[in-house]
Formats: C-alpha cells, sequence, structure tokens
C-alpha cells in the first residue's frame, strides 16, 4: 500500500511538472526575455529575395544560429523584385534585393520608413558552355549587349574572334540564357548595359525584367534557373552570381572595363569597384557599383541590400533582426570571401552600423 501511495505521488509529481512545462511554452516565454516566440521559445525571422544573396545568407543563418540557438533565420531565394513586394505587403520580415527600391517603390510602401542596409558586395559574370574554350572567354561591353540583342548569333563571330584570337570558338549558334524573374541580377546586369552601350539603354534599358528580342535566347528563375540552363546546355551564356558559377566549375568571362582593362571577377576586383564609389554614396545608402574607375575594378559589380522597417512592430522579432545583421556586417563578414563574395569596404561598414543603431520599436532604440 505504501509503495502504491508512492507510486502515486511520483506520477502525479512528474504529471504537474510537465503540465507547467506546457503551460511556460504555450506563453511565449523564454529564458532571458519574452516576446512573440514559437511554441519552442524560438524567435523565428522570414526574409525573401535576391537569389544572389542565398548562398551567403545560408552561411551567416546557420552560423548565427549556433551562437544564438533560440533564434531562427529562414531566408527564401525568391527574387528581388519578390524581396521588395515582401517587405511591402508585410509578409516578410526584411527583404532582400540586389537593387535599392526605386522612388516610386519607396513611396508605394505605406506601412512606414523603409532603410536600406547593404550587406554584401558580389559579382554578376557571363558564364558560358563550351567545353573545348580552355581559357577564359574576353568579352566588351558591346560584344555581350550584341550577344543578348540576337545580333551575334554564331561563336565563331568576327567580332568575338577579334577579342579571342587565341580560342578555339566554335561555328555554334548561341543560345543566350536570361532572366526570367523580376531580378536585382538584371538590374546590375542591364544597368552596367546602359551606362556602356547606348544602343542597349535605348532597346532595353537598365530594368529588373529585361525584354529581350523576339526568339532571342531562354529564360530562368532565379540564379539557380539560370545556372542550371547553362550547365545543362552547350553553346549557352548567362548571368548570374560568381557563386553560382564556382559551384557549378563553369568559367567566367574577362570583362573590360572603364579603364579598358578586361578583368577577372573576385573579392578583390569587387572591393575595388566599391571603393571608387566610397565618396559619392548617398546618405541613405541606396547606390550601385556598376562601371566603376579604376584599373582593377571589375564593372559588372553590385551590393545586395537588407530592407527593413524604420521602426519594427515587434520588439522581440526586431531586436533578434538588428542583431543579426549587425553580426553579419561585422563578425559575419569572415565567410564572405570563401563564398566569392566581397566584404563591405570599412567605411560602408560603419554607416550601416549607424544605419542599425537608428532602428526602433515605439521609438524605442533596439540596438544601443
Amino acid at each position: 500500500m505504501n509503495i502504491n501511495r508512492k507510486f502515486f505521488n511520483q506520477i502525479a509529481f512528474i504529471a504537474l511538472a510537465l503540465f507547467a512545462a506546457v503551460s511556460l511554452a504555450c506563453s511565449g516565454q523564454q529564458m532571458g526575455g519574452g516576446g512573440n516566440t514559437s511554441s519552442s521559445g524560438t524567435i523565428k525571422i522570414s526574409g525573401t529575395g535576391s537569389t544572389f544573396v542565398k548562398p551567403m545568407m545560408d552561411k551567416w543563418g546557420s552560423e548565427f544560429g549556433k551562437l544564438n540557438p533560440n533564434i531562427q533565420i529562414d531566408y527564401s531565394g525568391t527574387g528581388s523584385g519578390a524581396g521588395i513586394k515582401g517587405i511591402q505587403n508585410r509578409t516578410v520580415d526584411f527583404g532582400g534585393s540586389d537593387a535599392a527600391m526605386t522612388d516610386d517603390e519607396m513611396k508605394q510602401t505605406t506601412g512606414g520608413e523603409i532603410v536600406h542596409l547593404p550587406v554584401v558586395l558580389g559579382a554578376v559574370v557571363l558564364t558560358y558552355n563550351l567545353p573545348d574554350v580552355k581559357e577564359p572567354l574576353k568579352l566588351t561591353p558591346e560584344l555581350i549587349s550584341d550577344i543578348f540583342l540576337g545580333k551575334i548569333r554564331k561563336w565563331n563571330d568576327p567580332k568575338l574572334k577579334a577579342e579571342n584570337p587565341n580560342l578555339n570558338l566554335p561555328d555554334n549558334d548561341i543560345t543566350p540564357v536570361f532572366r526570367a524573374d523580376g531580378s536585382g541580377t538584371s538590374d546590375i546586369f542591364t544597368d552596367y548595359l546602359s551606362k556602356t552601350v547606348p544602343e542597349w539603354k535605348e532597346k532595353v534599358g537598365r530594368t529588373k525584367n529585361p525584354q529581350l528580342p523576339p526568339g532571342i535566347g531562354i529564360g530562368g528563375k532565379g540564379n539557380e534557373g539560370v545556372m542550371g540552363q547553362v550547365k545543362n546546355t552547350p553553346n549557352t551564356i548567362g548571368y548570374v552570381e560568381l557563386t553560382f558559377a564556382k559551384a557549378n566549375n563553369l568559367p567566367a568571362a574577362q570583362i573590360k572595363n572603364k579603364a579598358g582593362n578586361f578583368v577577372t571577377a573576385d573579392s578583390s576586383t569587387v572591393s575595388k569597384a566599391a571603393a571608387a564609389f566610397a565618396d559619392t554614396m548617398a546618405d541613405d545608402l541606396r547606390f550601385e557599383i556598376t562601371n566603376a574607375d579604376g584599373a582593377d575594378a571589375y564593372p559588372i559589380s553590385g551590393t545586395v541590400f537588407m530592407l527593413v522597417y524604420k521602426d519594427q512592430p515587434d520588439p522581440v522579432k526586431g531586436k533578434a533582426l538588428v542583431d543579426f545583421l549587425w553580426w553579419a556586417i561585422n563578425d559575419g563578414e569572415q565567410y564572405v570571401v570563401d563564398l566569392h563574395y566581397a566584404p563591405l569596404p570599412e567605411s560602408l561598414v560603419t554607416k550601416v552600423d549607424a544605419k542599425l543603431m537608428s532602428i526602433t520599436s515605439g521609438g524605442k532604440p533596439l540596438r544601443q
């Protein structure tokens, strides 16, 4: 009888403890703080947008999560256009875009002021599928424009041969591959060509959704889609973020820059492009770094922006987001070069840190 009573008391104690634990979890409370969290006590931060930065965001989210296991960063690569719409519609906590929002896009946002936070630099490269070509292809802006406008249709076209006399260019049709979705990568690519080729500026212009002549090329969704088309289809050429070309072991063309030099895309040449604009960046940090001055500047370089509301509706999630972004551009830069991006110049990091300090919730700074 005593044994049964002792056993019963133990069961009752365990049941009471379980009830208390479940009640605590359902209340959203957690050790060290409170706020709107999941039932497990995890603060979930959602973002969407740029596929350009997806590999970097995955790495940052993983490493930050190891240091802050109660914060989960979920980022989906849906394209910069979707990132802008996501933050405008408040369906995500932050948006990613390779292109700064335009004045019209800013005006269409009714949920409050949006802050642009540059987080990393990268290169848009022309990658191609030519197995018999062993040395890097050399391309001028005029050649790129002519290929994507359908004016150059053969790999052994005399104009291509003139810049690449030592390459074994085949007598095959060229198939350009372009982004079929609203894309910051397209914005960087078309911004560069609009600055350097008058015909491109007139016929296509700077845009997230380039419209090529009918029957020219094939589309791919996201950097992954373009990369897949190029990787699986001989004689193709497409524009993607450098990381995607490296990850698929495909070459990237050397591009003729403003100084007249053919430059290879890497972290150093992208950083040199950004440095050329360091003193002329707008206070709101909306800028582009294409066609930069400098002998070694890679000309199709770009910036990835994280778009966040200056006043956050939820102080707990807002602080977690601000802390993550601060960590990314300060401590997280150690992972940038290995993934073939370029870190922000120190002068720009200082400006972004100041922007992060200005983000509030209910008027109160989230980082001090």
